[in-house]
């Protein structure tokens, strides 16, 4: 019993002393006399300012803070200034009471030290600039006497894609001499830079001038697969005429009427495109009406008969008649004939073809039905009059009947063309294959 509370007393007096020693901290404080002394930080810290050319800033260290003080030219030297004094052995806190100087002069001293630097480094580099340079002009002046080589005129199907063929290397060569000098002068990074800008800057003219770089293609497409050739009759788009010439903007064609017609070439290489001198046999078409009543297989054959007799119209391919419809005025012949368009006007031939056989049908004493209308008064019972005409005496039957064989409207435009097409550049080669 008596040693129980002898532990007791003891568990009692030690308890607060256990307890203190637990809370205190686990790592000891440094000795003082192993703290670095200020003189030995202050001359460090100077000595690197001075290397740094920054002698104007004053150092002072007491107890291990540093205070810096002064002016600086350059702003950004304040923070690079506190920052090496913070990684200084010894340092505890870094005290930065610098400031920019507001003296023009000053200020201009570290740019002028700069551009010093970067001349003698020009002045130093001077010959290999020379030597990339030498390079430069050399590739550049061997890509323009390859593009003046003949051989891309053998190589291209006509003077445009020559040109283009050409243009492509000169371009290569320069953008070639562009490499071989930045490489010399160790500077190829800066092609990256370059080329993006150039990248970016073609995509924006790129949209600025879509529809001329539209035409350009289209130009190039035309030249190379031609769907006409100069002097063809063509419609495109609606537009009837004989090609004048390609450009590399647009295809100029003459119309029917002696005006010019400037097609943009995108329009022409998305069109429709009709040539009608491709294949000189045309065909003409037209309808006539005769009475129900008369004998239509004579009738049909009348004018068929009649169609194979004139000289203007081809043997082969056949002209044909036949019943196209029955009508409340009567039926209605097709009749259909292939002409020459090399030696014989379309209009006038079909013209001359519908009068024909209009008055063989009619000589025949076949009727052709009057579509016109007539409009009868209410309260009349009659249908008004027309005015009386003048008695014009009618010609002669054979002068009726007569053949006047008209040229081709093309053989008329063709001399125009041609003095349209004298010393003038054009697209369009015989030696381009044809779509």
């Amino acid at each position: 019993m008596a040693r129980r509370l002898l532990l007791i007393c003891l568990l009692t007096a030690w308890g607060p002393q256990l307890s203190a020693q637990e809370d205190a901290p686990a790592s000891s404080p440094v000795a003082v006399e192993d703290a670095p002394a200020d003189a030995p930080i202050a001359a460090r810290l100077r000595a690197i300012l001075s290397a740094l050319d920054l002698d104007d800033i004053a150092v002072s260290v007491e107890a291990g803070v540093v205070t810096l003080s002064g002016s600086v030219a350059d702003p950004a030297a304040i923070e690079q200034v506190a920052g090496i004094a913070d990684r200084l052995d010894g340092v505890v806190a870094v005290r930065n009471e610098l400031a920019a100087t507001d003296e023009l002069a000053q200020q201009l001293d570290p740019v002028l030290v700069r551009f010093r630097a970067r001349f003698d480094q020009v002045l130093a580099r001077l010959p290999l600039l020379a030597l990339a340079t030498a390079v430069f002009a050399a590739v550049v002046v061997l890509g323009f006497l390859l593009a003046r080589a003949p051989l891309w005129n053998r190589l291209a199907p006509n003077a445009f894609i020559a040109g283009i063929y050409a243009q492509a290397v000169r371009v290569a060569c320069v953008i070639a001499g562009v490499v071989i000098a930045l490489d010399l002068l160790g500077a190829t990074a800066l092609l990256g830079t370059i080329l993006g800008a150039a990248g970016i800057v073609g995509l924006a003219i790129g949209f600025a001038v879509r529809d001329t770089v539209e035409n350009f293609v289209a130009s190039i497409m035309l030249s190379l697969r031609q769907p006409f050739r100069p002097n063809d009759l063509v419609e495109i788009e609606g537009d009837v005429g004989q090609v004048i010439r390609l450009t590399s903007r647009a295809t100029i064609l003459l119309s029917l009427d002696g005006n010019h017609v400037r097609i943009p070439n995108s329009v022409v290489f998305k069109g429709r495109i009709v040539n009608y001198t491709r294949n000189p046999a045309r065909r003409f078409v037209f309808d006539i009406g005769i009475d129900p009543e008369a004998d239509l297989e004579a009738t049909r054959l009348l004018a068929e008969n009649t169609l194979k007799a004139l000289p203007f119209v081809l043997s082969d391919p056949e002209a044909l008649v036949w019943i196209e419809n029955i009508t409340e005025a009567g039926a209605v012949l097709r009749i259909t004939g292939w002409i020459n368009q090399d030696e014989t006007g379309f209009p006038t031939a079909r013209g001359d073809a519908i009068r024909l056989v209009k008055s063989a049908i009619e000589a025949a004493g076949v009727a052709i039905p009057d579509t016109t209308y007539r409009i009868r008064l209410e309260g009349t019972g009659s249908v008004p009059s027309a005015a009386p005409r003048s008695a014009k005496p009618s010609p002669p039957r054979a002068q009726q009947n007569a053949l006047i064989v008209h040229p081709s409207e093309k053989k008329a435009l063709t001399p125009i063309v041609a003095a349209e097409r004298r010393d003038k550049s054009d697209l369009l080669s015989g030696d381009a294959p044809q779509e």
